[in-house]
């Protein structure tokens, strides 16, 4: 996505970092950067605005769940494993450097699903 403009943070560096930013997982500078780009470009705002509101229902339709010890242990080993990098078939290296989780919510509302991805 962009805009057309010209931005001293381009949009798609932007999208790329959206949820470290949504989830205060990034140093202030940069966070600064994202909010003045905000300031600039409508599309890029309304899709932060998109993705606030999406952790917000994911957050009021689950957050009263507790995540099972076993699946989230589960996960960690998985992601620690991916992160080590895996053997190929040939002998080569293979390094994933992001995981997609996905998430999908039931409720009285219907449905919905929301991708969150951790480097």
């Amino acid at each position: 996505m962009s805009c057309g403009d010209p931005h001293e943070t381009e949009c798609g560096e932007v999208l790329d970092h959206l949820y470290e930013f949504l989830d205060n997982e990034m140093p202030e500078g940069d966070c600064a950067k994202l909010r003045v780009h905000f300031d600039e470009c409508s599309p890029c705002l309304e899709k932060y605005g998109l993705e606030q509101a999406i952790k917000a229902l994911i957050k009021r339709s689950c957050g009263c769940d507790d995540t099972p010890s076993d699946l989230r242990s589960k996960v960690l080993a998985r992601i620690d494993s991916i992160r080590a990098g895996q053997r190929a078939g040939d002998g080569s290296v293979v390094e994933v450097t992001a995981v997609g989780v996905e998430m999908t919510v039931e409720g009285a509302a219907g449905h919905g699903s929301a991708v969150a991805t951790a480097e």
